[in-house]
């Protein structure tokens, strides 16, 4: 399925990574708080919005740090996924 957000919307999934305790202990995603860098699956179009005029910066396959409480969350086929705006984007993220 592929997904296309409306206006200012951005598509993002959580990259999922492991940490291990100074004890040893590998911290699975569910043990640990929601990672706060996403990847950019899919971008709205931008537009008119609220009045002022929207352009679209991040790009698909982006990895961004984004605001802890943005978006709204959901799944579809078996993959957790995000929607969150442009504006909820703090910084893109270069390895």
């Amino acid at each position: 399925m592929k997904l296309k957000p409306l206006f200012d919307k951005v598509v993002v999934q959580h990259i999922e990574k492991e940490e291990t305790t100074s004890f040893g202990l590998i911290l699975t995603g569910s043990n640990q708080e929601k990672p706060q860098v996403a990847k950019i699956i899919a971008v709205g179009d931008g537009g008119v919005i609220d009045g002022k005029e929207i352009k679209m910066i991040v790009k698909p396959g982006q990895k961004v740090l984004y605001s802890k409480y943005a978006g709204s969350e959901f799944k579809i086929d078996g993959r957790e996924y995000i929607i969150i705006r442009q504006s909820d984007i703090l910084a893109t993220v270069e390895d």
